[in-house]
């Protein structure tokens, strides 16, 4: 705990007046930096081995504290009765000097400069002058604590360059920044010169624990729905969590609720993004429209709402990978244990990625309601998506004494933009067989009557196994050697691999037709050497099929395998 949250440093402030939690909780030890052990380990080591290097580089985002470790390091470097034992090269925080570098006191040997408005040629000059003069004990250090050093100009780093090569003895030259890629750009050289330690965003659960402490020392009590709401928008910086905790406070009496907090800081209740998650699972378009309505009604901003909504769907997505999501409230956890089984993990990305195509249009149209509203709408109209090895798999257990077809309905697949979807027609639908009428003269079967016979062994194929059927498109005869029957086939090995597990289906056909039993036998066959499907007669009108067919060219001659499983599995290929 830190030595103001325990009351030690509390005189600094007058009892009638309020200070900001985020200034009166603020750390005074190394220890008491929540998240940013690594740096506190390297600067307190530093310290207790009077190994201080004359320059640091601390980054970060904001409010991770990087001033704060720049303070502490500046008391401790200047403690006039600092710990020894586990507590070395942790500043006392009660003496004299502590007192006044923690709380911004004029000080001759901790100057605290704002690099935003003294950023010049003219300021860099005078703070190398002033780094000349001794400390103002032999035991002390002069600390120089540099803001948004970002700012600086390339002519103010040049005069620094100097100093910060041969620093004058016991000075020591702090810069913190939230930009570093600025200063290697403008001034590259120093990045050399300079310890630099970065500073991480601090995770949800650090913010909730420290928030937790703060309302207990100020004997407010707060529901942890609350306290989650304030880390998340936090969004990793504890200074902003603190004022957003004290903006809280100020809104009412009583204990901190979560409802306290959404109407202190304007945020949508998660009741509506668990909604959201129901009528998604159920794909109800006509929930769309009133439930934006009510969202504009509510006066929520739409592109806050949409990162909501991204949040929402990353918590499923990391459930479906067997990851548990953190920062959620109970509410919005509860909505996403209850339906995170109805979503394939194929699903939320597609999702997130329409919300991330959309990102930007929604941010900038004239009509965000609008966009919103049609990218609720993509959402709930998106098909289920199942991996290519689940084809294949049902493919490798289609004949196995049933007709094929059971427990495949619905399956479909995202592929280079090419949807597919099972053919939804029962099977029970179809008419039954009319008697065959076998075609041309009994005889010995020869390559040429089978191929006069072709169509009629496809249609009569058809009556049952009408995507087979029209698997044989990728056939001809080849060859007839008494009762073998020999097809070449132009689809590809997965398409070969198809045919064959329909081998008795076929060879049935045939021999319905030409009235004779057969043995069929495949072999591959290259799409360039293939033949013109064979029809007996002249060429075939195009209708809707060809039309789809020749829509689909450019997707067969990529993935050959892609059509074969198609067909195999009886489904139909959408553009």
């Amino acid at each position: 705990m830190s030595d103001v949250a325990s009351g030690r440093l509390g005189h600094f402030f007058s009892p009638m007046t309020h200070t900001a939690l985020a200034r009166k909780y603020r750390p005074t030890r190394f220890g008491d930096l929540a998240g940013q052990e690594h740096v506190a380990a390297g600067l307190r080591g530093a310290v207790a081995k009077g190994r201080v290097a004359h320059a640091y580089l601390l980054t970060g985002p904001r409010g991770v504290g990087k001033t704060t470790a720049a303070r502490i390091l500046a008391m401790a470097l200047n403690c006039e009765r600092r710990p020894a034992g586990e507590a070395e090269g942790e500043p006392c925080g009660e003496c004299d000097s502590c007192r006044r570098i923690w709380s911004g006191a004029a000080n001759l040997d901790v100057v605290e400069i704002d690099a935003a408005s003294n950023r010049g040629v003219d300021d860099a000059r005078d703070l190398r002058e002033r780094a000349m003069y001794a400390a103002s004990g032999p035991e002390r250090h002069k600390v120089y604590i540099i803001d948004e050093a970002h700012m600086l100009t390339r002519e103010a780093w040049n005069a620094l360059l100097k100093v910060l090569e041969e620093p004058p003895p016991r000075v020591v030259f702090v810069f913190a920044t939230t930009e570093p890629q600025k200063i290697g750009n403008t001034a590259a050289p120093v990045l050399s010169r300079v310890q630099r330690f970065d500073f991480r965003r601090i995770g949800p659960a650090t913010i909730v624990e420290r928030l937790r402490d703060v309302v207990a020392q100020e004997g407010v009590a707060a529901e942890p729905d609350a306290l989650t709401l304030i880390a998340r928008v936090a969004a990793g910086g504890m200074r902003d969590a603190l004022s957003l905790l004290d903006q809280a406070l100020a809104f009412g009496d009583g204990p901190v609720t979560a409802a306290r907090v959404r109407d202190a800081l304007g945020l949508l209740d998660d009741e509506l993004y668990a909604e959201l998650i129901e009528a998604l699972a159920e794909h109800r378009t006509d929930w769309v429209f009133p439930y934006v309505a009510r969202l504009v009604d509510a006066g929520a901003d739409l592109a806050e709402f949409m990162n909501g909504v991204g949040e929402t769907l990353r918590a499923l997505l990391m459930k479906r990978s067997g990851t548990e999501p953190r920062g959620m409230t109970e509410a919005l956890r509860q909505a996403v244990e209850r339906n995170a089984d109805r979503f394939t993990p194929g699903d939320v990305l597609r999702m997130l990625h329409l919300l991330q195509e959309a990102e930007t249009a929604i941010r900038r149209s004239a009509n965000t309601r609008l966009a919103v509203e049609a990218l609720l709408l993509r959402f709930t109209l998106l098909d289920r998506t199942v991996e290519l090895g689940e084809v294949l798999a049902a493919l490798e257990k289609q004949d196995d004494g049933r007709d094929g077809r059971d427990g495949r309905d619905g399956l479909e697949r995202q592929a280079g933009g090419t949807r597919v979807m099972r053919d939804r027609a029962p099977s029970t639908s179809r008419a039954p067989a009319a008697p065959v009428v076998p075609v041309g003269p009994v005889g010995p079967l020869t390559v040429d009557r089978l191929v006069s016979a072709w169509d009629a062994i496809r249609e009569h194929l058809a009556r049952s196994r009408p995507m087979v059927a029209a698997a044989l498109e990728h056939t001809r005869p080849a060859a007839v050697e008494g009762g073998e029957v020999s097809l070449a086939v132009s689809g590809g090995e997965v398409h070969l691999r198809g045919l064959e597990k329909n081998r008795a289906e076929i060879e049935t056909a045939i021999a319905a037709v030409v009235g004779s039993a057969v043995r069929v036998s495949f072999r591959a066959e290259s799409p360039d050497q293939a033949a013109p499907p064979p029809s007996g007669g002249p060429g075939r009108r195009l209708d809707q099929q060809g039309e789809r067919d020749q829509r689909l060219k450019a997707y067969r001659s990529k993935d050959q395998g892609l059509d074969a499983v198609a067909e195999a599995l009886d489904l139909e290929l959408l553009d």
